[in-house]
């Protein structure tokens, strides 16, 4: 057995994140969420997280207890108010959590306004400005993080899918005989032939189970790395691989 992997990867960093992630991915309104619809694509999230033997960190299964709770009450029927008297309306069960979100919005982009900057100012140099422009037109930067974490596990989850469709027998063969570093390896050699990315399915040539979570766990190192970098065009799209440049 292989210990599970803890996940500690800009864009991957908690609950709020990920209940982020899912209002912008479906575009709902954050002040009026369907908690029923948001509590199912959260734990479908949980459940493939498990399945590919991340460390679920406790604070994401007390968020999915707390959207649970929510959702219950939501389901409540409204309480008749005997005093006729009673202005005060009754409290939305939302309100807390959408506060949570909206506070927690405001210090991720103030976070990434200030990552913004600092990668700019690490972009000046004292170099020729010719020397400069020739350099942008050989490489146009990449700009990480433009997919974050929760895309890579939700095409993943796909492939599990598929592949619980195979015997029991075919998906425990040969677990441990690849390891990470191997996996990191094949990866990096299999992006030198492409110099416009790759397609993130391209990379799992085996759609075994072992395989298929080996690869992701070695993708997942290869982007803390900043080796290489996931691009979406658009929500849903299939993900590219591109290979950051050589630092140093």
């Amino acid at each position: 057995m292989t210990n599970r992997y803890q996940v500690k990867l800009d864009g991957f960093e908690g609950p709020l994140d990920l209940l982020l992630h899912l209002i912008n991915r479906y575009e709902i309104d954050i002040y009026d969420i369907p908690v029923s619809t948001i509590t199912e694509q959260y734990m479908n999230y949980i459940h493939a997280m498990k399945e590919l033997e991340l460390n679920v960190a406790s604070e994401y299964l007390v968020m999915a207890a707390s959207l649970l709770a929510i959702k219950s009450q939501m389901l409540l029927p409204a309480s008749k108010l005997e005093d006729e008297f009673v202005e005060d309306e009754e409290e939305d069960p939302r309100e807390e959590l959408v506060n949570r979100l909206v506070e927690y919005k405001k210090f991720k982009k103030a976070a990434e306004d200030l990552k913004n900057k600092e990668v700019e100012e690490n972009r000046i140099y004292t170099r020729p400005q010719m020397a400069l422009q020739e350099k942008d037109e050989e490489h146009k930067p990449l700009d990480p993080g433009e997919v974050s974490v929760f895309d890579i596990v939700a095409a993943v989850q796909q492939m599990l899918k598929k592949t619980k469709q195979k015997t029991a027998n075919e998906t425990k063969v040969k677990r441990d005989e690849v390891s990470i570093q191997m996996r990191m390896d094949g990866i990096l050699k299999k992006m030198e032939v492409s110099n416009n990315g790759t397609s993130f399915n391209d990379l799992f040539e085996e759609r075994s189970r072992p395989h298929i979570v080996v690869t992701f766990i070695a993708l997942l190192e290869l982007m803390k790395n900043n080796d290489v970098v996931c691009v979406q065009p658009n929500h849903f799209d299939e993900l590219i691989v591109f290979k950051m440049e050589d630092k140093g």
